[in-house]
């Protein structure tokens, strides 16, 4: 298990790796959800001639997200392509509520035609159709499309497939560490490196606009913020005073970074603007503070401070980027509570709870105060909430090797990402992404 050191938030992301990380995250479902809803994803004809065929991923993605039971291949009581091809009576036999199928067709100037349809079994009517096109190596990133439109107009929640996860790994090479800072998309492909390096990464976060990762890295033998744009692989140095430089935060409209400096002697919470790259002060008090997260609102911060004697989270309000009265504790239950970061609507906050040497994810409701644990092993840290808000992603240790997981928000469905060698961390779920991305 990774060692808490709560003046030293830069340094939690530090561990050991005797393997290589491999290039994609595998992903295993550990637990699902009674009462998922049963659906059914019928091949799309002409599939089977690109390398990623719609109808597995987006049974996988369904899956993942513990809210769909989709049926197995081999229980399909037939494969239509086209509506009228479908005997809704026959799926009804079957226990299944809605239904997917589709065709795809290659066209002259080599793009995919894709057409797909969401029916509704019970009531026999079509809840959605598109016809797409795209070219044959966006063909993964349409299906995760598809999955958003199945998943929004079923359960009403936008959803999020189409998103990316950020993340560090770690592999030996010729006897050294090289500390990976990867991208992937939130299904583990499409694995894209971002920086290597024989020093320690760590602390990514991802900017509004999905474009560029704020992250700390030694590679001058000392903890500096970086900001790198994720496409052009540009970047520039934002930080890199005396002492610490850690744990970055972007604002939700992107024009400010909150950072923990200790430039004046403590670690305290600051902000940088963008623009001018300019410094305001947040705090200023006697105990450690750090591991800064916006609201979603921007009008308040919360933060981790031992100056009640334990790590316990508390809120600045603001006005702009100065503070507004005193931060107040908003965590009570446990002897340990760390790494905050809020949900997308503002209304609860994942955590890192710590009860004796177990660290555990939990779920704080700001209004009525409640904490929810939603993990059990002891051994987890590094909480992100997906876009929608339904999973909360997060870093754990499994036989002595560092994984990733994501559990839903109300504990009941869970998956596990890991390398099939090495050891991956400190993952941050991106915002949702904008078509150009």
């Amino acid at each position: 298990m990774l060692k808490r050191v709560l003046l030293f938030p830069l340094l939690a992301g530090l561990w050991l790796a005797a393997s290589q990380a491999q290039a994609r995250l595998v992903i295993e479902i550990t637990g699902g959800v009674e009462g998922a809803m049963p659906i059914a994803i019928v091949p799309f004809s002409g599939e089977r001639a690109y390398d990623d065929p719609l109808s597995e991923v987006i049974s996988a993605n369904l899956a993942r997200s513990g809210r769909f039971a989709p049926l197995e291949r081999d229980a399909l009581p037939a494969r239509p392509n086209r509506a009228g091809e479908i005997d809704f009576s026959r799926w009804r036999g079957v226990g299944t509520d809605h239904i997917v199928i589709g065709r795809t067709q290659a066209q002259e100037d080599g793009e995919i035609l894709v057409q797909f349809q969401l029916f509704d079994v019970l009531r026999g009517v079509q809840m959605a159709g598109y016809s797409l096109s795209v070219p044959p190596q966006r063909m993964r990133r349409l299906a995760h499309q598809i999955s958003d439109i199945v998943y929004e107009r079923i359960t009403g929640e936008r959803g999020a497939f189409e998103t990316r996860v950020s993340y560090v790994a770690v592999e030996r090479v010729e006897d050294e560490r090289m500390f990976r800072l990867a991208v992937a998309d939130a299904d583990g492909h499409n694995e894209q490196i971002i920086l290597s390096s024989r020093q320690p990464l760590m602390s990514p976060s991802w900017s509004p606009d999905g474009r560029r990762l704020a992250y700390v890295s030694f590679e001058e033998g000392r903890s500096e913020i970086y900001m790198q744009d994720i496409n052009t692989g540009q970047r520039e140095k934002l930080a890199s005073h005396r002492g610490i430089n850690s744990a970055p935060a972007w604002s939700p409209d992107g024009r400010y970074l909150a950072m923990t400096l200790s430039r004046d002697g403590r670690p305290e919470i600051y902000i940088m603007d963008m623009r001018s790259r300019e410094l305001s002060r947040i705090t200023n008090n006697p105990g450690i503070d750090t591991e800064p997260a916006w609201a979603p609102d921007g009008r308040s911060l919360v933060f981790t401070s031992n100056r009640g004697g334990r790590p316990q989270i508390y809120q600045q309000a603001l006005q702009g980027i100065r503070p507004q009265g005193s931060a107040r504790r908003v965590t009570f239950e446990g002897n340990y509570n760390a790494r905050a970061r809020f949900s997308p609507d503002g209304k609860s906050l994942a955590v890192v709870h710590g009860e004796g040497n177990r660290f555990r994810i939990a779920v704080l409701e700001l209004e009525s105060g409640h904490l929810r644990l939603l993990t059990d092993t002891g051994h987890e840290e590094s909480p992100s909430f997906a876009p929608n808000g339904s999973m909360i992603i997060f870093a754990s240790e499994r036989h002595h090797r560092g994984v990733l997981e994501a559990v839903s928000v109300d504990g009941r469905a869970h998956q596990r990402l890991g390398a099939r060698r090495g050891d991956v961390r400190e993952p941050a779920w991106s915002p949702f992404l904008r078509q150009n991305n």
